[in-house]
This record gives structure tokens, sequence and C-alpha cells, in this order.
């Protein structure tokens, strides 16, 4: 990437983190349409009966398509530990690319903020949405832990930590660890193999869910010295490497009902691989990384060259382009780079695009490319955050800058 882009880029970041503190960190977010109760009755009856269903639905899916600013007339602006978790890690990166130390504040207010918000009556430290969430399998309630948020929390306290070596920060991240392997059941996937559940209540089979949680007890395995982490996170890798289909995709799950492929959630899976792989060099993960990166490049980026939502739909998109798969897909670069040279040229490429016309005047960036026009609500779960965390996660790689480690690092 060149000096005259790192500079924009650069821009780009600071005009961001001028527009959040104008913004506020809560926000307008992709289910309010479905978060309050009639929202969450027309899904369900979606779910029930897709004829009705789809009467029931189709106001909020027309504001969606054309409205989408009237988010905020059906579930006010709320707070989000998935977002707080992206944030934090943004800050710790963008402190360690700019030595800033109001960065590492910025960062260890959104840690703060998450210990605040971790979910009520578990012994350990864990993290959901603070909503009620319909879903095919029935009704997850707010403060319910997801393995889909939680991992991002962990990560957020530890990359903190690597920066100032707080005590408190890896006694959460010990906590969180014992949450994820303690509080989600495992079910036997055939030999070896396992995949868990989504939340401690239920919900196995989502082959994203197997590979957040073998990422991070892997790290926390790692990290402590946990035999029994490691052991559970092998069992859950197994599964999703199994789950691997032959033409290097992943369903979503493997119930014989979700089998839609679509970007972000590929991301997630490539994501977890090469986590896991830069820690173990495990060489499952390599060649299930070489397998999907080609089925990825090939299937999940449309004419443009930009991220397309899927390359198996279920159900009519009401949108061209994504700023979350935008985001995911420049984080799954960033830890990928230089592996792949045709993924290195998209991730490139979209940044000029997204420099160019996704930011607003503001700082913020457009939430979707619609069919006519552009939603520009901005939502922090749902684009924000990750976009913000994965341009500074581009541009501390790029900067080559050597990671900060240990509280000598900071003035007293």
């Amino acid at each position: 990437m060149n000096a005259q882009i790192l500079r924009q880029l650069s821009g780009a970041v600071f005009d961001f983190v001028r527009w959040l503190d104008f913004y506020g960190e809560t926000s307008q977010d992709h289910q309010d349409f479905y978060a309050n109760e009639i929202g969450r009755r027309a899904k369900a009856l979606y779910y029930r009966s897709p004829v009705l269903g789809k009467l029931a639905v189709a106001p909020m899916v027309l504001c969606e398509a054309l409205f989408p600013e009237t988010r905020f007339l059906f579930y006010p602006r709320s707070r989000l530990p998935i977002a707080d978790a992206h944030y934090a890690m943004g800050f710790a990166l963008l402190f360690q690319t700019t030595r800033r130390e109001e960065y590492y504040g910025r960062a260890v207010h959104f840690l703060e903020v998450l210990k605040e918000t971790r979910c009520p009556g578990y012994r350990h430290y864990a993290w959901g949405y603070p909503f009620h969430w319909q879903t095919r399998g029935g009704l997850i309630r707010s403060g319910t832990p997801l393995i889909t948020t939680t991992p991002y929390c962990y990560e957020a306290f530890e990359s903190v930590f690597r920066i100032d070596a707080k005590a408190e920060w890896r006694e959460i991240m010990y906590s969180t660890a014992e949450h994820v392997l303690n509080d989600y059941r495992d079910v036997s996937a055939g030999p070896n193999a396992a995949t868990c559940t989504y939340t401690p209540l239920g919900g196995d089979g989502v082959v994203n869910a197997s590979a957040y949680r073998a990422s991070l007890l892997t790290k926390a395995g790692l990290e402590f010295g946990e035999g029994r982490y490691l052991e559970a996170a092998r069992q859950n890798l197994s599964f999703v490497l199994d789950r691997q289909q032959e033409d290097g995709s992943w369903f979503y799950a493997m119930d014989g009902s979700r089998d839609f492929i679509d970007h972000f959630h590929t991301c997630f899976v490539l994501k977890a691989l090469a986590k896991i792989e830069g820690l173990t060099g495990h060489e499952g993960c390599r060649r299930a990384i070489e397998r999907g990166i080609a089925f990825y490049l090939g299937n999940l980026f449309d004419e443009q060259g930009l991220p397309k939502p899927f390359a198996r739909a279920p159900r009519l998109t009401v949108y061209r382009n994504e700023l979350y798969d935008c985001a995911e897909c420049i984080n799954l670069g960033v830890l990928l780079r230089g592996r792949f040279a045709e993924l290195d040229q998209r991730v490139d490429g979209l940044v000029k695009e997204l420099l160019a016309h996704w930011q607003r005047p503001d700082g913020s960036f457009r939430s979707r490319r619609l069919f006519f026009g552009w939603d520009n609500v901005p939502m922090h779960r749902w684009g924000q955050s990750q976009m913000f965390r994965a341009l500074c996660f581009l541009l501390y790689r790029e900067g080559n800058h050597e990671p900060v480690t240990g509280s000598s690092q900071l003035r007293d």
C-alpha cells in the first residue's frame, strides 16, 4: 500500500474518531426493526408460517429497503458489547501506531464499559445482546451470553493487557475463558469432533460459533497453560474442518435448513482458522484456509470487486453491499496479508473504494449501498466499530510498527 493511500487512511481514521466523539457511543442497530414486541412476533410468525410471515414482516422489510432512517421509530439507540469490544481493540491499535496515550485511555474506557455490561446472573464474564432476539430456534432473551459476542470481548481485554500488563485484564480474560469452556455444551459430531451451542441454553450446529469457541480456547489454552481449553478447542476445530464443503465453503449451520453461505460469516470462520494456525501452525487449518480463500475470492465479490452479501442466499436481499462485509474482508485480509496476492489486491481496492465513496463528510461510514441510494444510518454494531477496528489494524500493519508491550511503554 503506497504512502498516499496510507496518509488518506490515517486521515479517515482520525476523522472517524472525531465523529465518534460527537455522535456518542450508542446507536441504532441492524435488529431494530425486529427488537420490539411487534417485530419479534412478526419474525416468529415468519419462521412458523412463511406465507403469512412474509405479510407480517413486509412493513419492516420495506422500511429497511427504502426508509432505513425510520429505525428509531421501532427501537431506541442502544449500546452493544460487541461494538464496545471492537472500539477497545481499535483504540489499542491506534495507540500502538501513534504512541498517543489518549488512545490508550480510550481503549481502557471501553473495557470499563464492558465490565459494567457483562451478562447478569453468570459467575464468569460473558456478554450478549441488550434486546430480546427472535431466532428460528426461539427467543434469546436480553442478557443471554452469545459465543459470537464473548470472544471479541476477550480479545479486547487481551489487546490492552498486551500494552499495560494489568493483572485485572488478565483475570477477566481467565474468567471469560472459564465461561466459554464450562457454560456452553458440546454436542458430539463424529469421532473426536463436537459442535458447541450458540448460547448456554442451546443452539448447536452453527459453524462460526464452533470456530469462535475453538479460536478463543486455543488462545486461552496457550495463555494460561490449560489443557482443558485446548482439548475442547481441538474438538470444535475438528467439527469446523470436517464441515468444509468440497468447493471450500461452509454453510452457516449443519441443520439441513440454514445452508446459506454469506460473506461475513465466511470471514468469521476463516479468521478463526487463521488465528489458530498462527498460534499453533496447524496444518489442517492451513489447507482449509487455502481452499476457503479460493471459494471466497471466486464467489463472494461482485463484478466491481466489492464484497457481496451471499454466495447462496436464504432470502431476498434488499441491498447491494454492506459495511459489515467490507470491514470483515479487511480484517481477514490483514490477518492473511502477503499470503494471497489476489486477496491483498481486493483489500487494497476496497480501501480505496471506502475512502472515496463510503466515508461521509462527518467521518462516519455509510452502512449499506441499497438498490436505490444508501443507508446512511450509523450503527456501531453493524459496521462502524468493525470498520474502525479493521482500518486501525491495517494502518498498524502497513506502518510496520513493533508491538507495544508492558507498562514500561506508558509514561508515569
